[in-house]
């Protein structure tokens, strides 16, 4: 295990070093940045420079005045100490304003994750258990309408009814008008009552694809010859299903939740940005949009090694959950 971990997290280490580069790349041939933003600002002014001295200027500041290639090593060298360089539309360190936003989408993935499991695994069992019956057909299609709903139309519809017509929830925000009057207590509900409509956006996207997984694999484990042989002995059915083919069917559920948990970070950007949510994902929508290229280059790099470690985690958790899988 620990010889093919060592070369899993080389190879790993080789894949990141080409994704950096070839979002630095991109990241350096968008249309417009944030500086050329800035350049223009300053050139307004009374008595400044021209835009193109500004612009120089600028550059010249960040280093986006050489190459692609040799200011992309001058950011990877900086990148492997940890400087990631001051973000240009938040105008604090990279590094700051990412641990001040990853939280909070941190907290709303882990939330909608534990729903997603609780939720879909159990109606998946449920579905499978009793194939085509109407509790099957009605689990399935709640499962595709999970899958086929984009976010953006889920979120305008929840909005829509519990806020608009309900007037339950908030149409926007993280907190409300009298926040700041609040004590501690109050503060933390007000919050939490913000987040339900992000939160459900979020579990109602995630769930359709588990159940019809667990659904789909649960019904290729129930017609194997050992659970018609258990059966056959006379073992009780809530046994046969829990016991010995929900057991076999977790292993193809490891793909999903073992790719799933680094994801926890990465935030949901349609359903920040719908809601108003300032995580990680609607911080990156609008540095990208204003041309950030330090918080940009931070972030899309930080899903490359997320990406990179569930696929990790998904390999050690196969051999944890199935004894007959072993890592050569």
């Amino acid at each position: 295990m620990r010889k093919f971990i060592t070369k899993r997290l080389l190879s790993s280490i080789l894949i990141l070093f080409v994704v950096a580069f070839a979002i630095y790349a991109l990241m350096r041939s968008l249309p417009s940045s944030y500086v050329e933003t800035i350049a223009r600002q300053k050139s307004m002014q009374p008595n400044s420079k021209s835009y193109e001295e500004w612009l120089a200027q600028l550059n010249a500041a960040y280093n986006l005045d050489k190459g692609i290639i040799p200011g992309f090593f001058g950011w990877l060298g900086n990148a492997i100490r940890g400087n990631f360089g001051d973000s240009w539309k938040w105008t604090v360190p990279v590094t700051e304003k990412f641990n001040d936003v990853v939280w909070l989408s941190f907290i709303m993935g882990l939330i909608s994750f534990a729903l997603e499991l609780v939720i879909a695994i159990p109606l998946g069992i449920t579905a499978a258990t009793h194939q085509y019956s109407k509790r099957d057909y009605a689990i399935s299609i709640i499962a595709l309408a999970g899958i086929s709903l984009p976010s953006f139309f889920l979120a305008s519809l929840l909005k829509l009814v519990f806020s608009v017509k309900l007037g339950w929830f908030e149409l926007y925000g993280l907190v409300g008008r009298y926040y700041n009057q609040l004590d501690p207590f109050h503060q933390f509900l007000d919050k939490a009552h913000h987040l339900v409509l992000p939160i459900a956006n979020l579990t109602i996207l995630s769930i359709g694809s588990t159940m019809r997984y667990t659904r789909t694999n649960m019904l290729e484990v129930l017609s194997a010859d050992y659970i018609r042989t258990a059966r056959a002995k006379g073992v009780p059915e809530n046994k046969v299903i829990y016991n010995h083919a929900f057991r076999n069917t977790l292993i193809p559920l490891v793909t999903i939740i073992g790719g799933s948990l680094p994801g926890l970070f990465s935030g949901a950007l349609m359903t920040e940005t719908l809601f108003g949510i300032p995580g990680i994902g609607f911080t990156s929508y609008y540095s990208m949009v204003e041309g950030d290229i330090p918080f940009s280059m931070f972030y899309m790099l930080f899903l490359a090694i997320l990406t990179l470690l569930g696929n990790l985690i998904t390999d050690i958790l196969y051999a944890v959950v199935d004894p007959r899988v072993r890592i050569a």
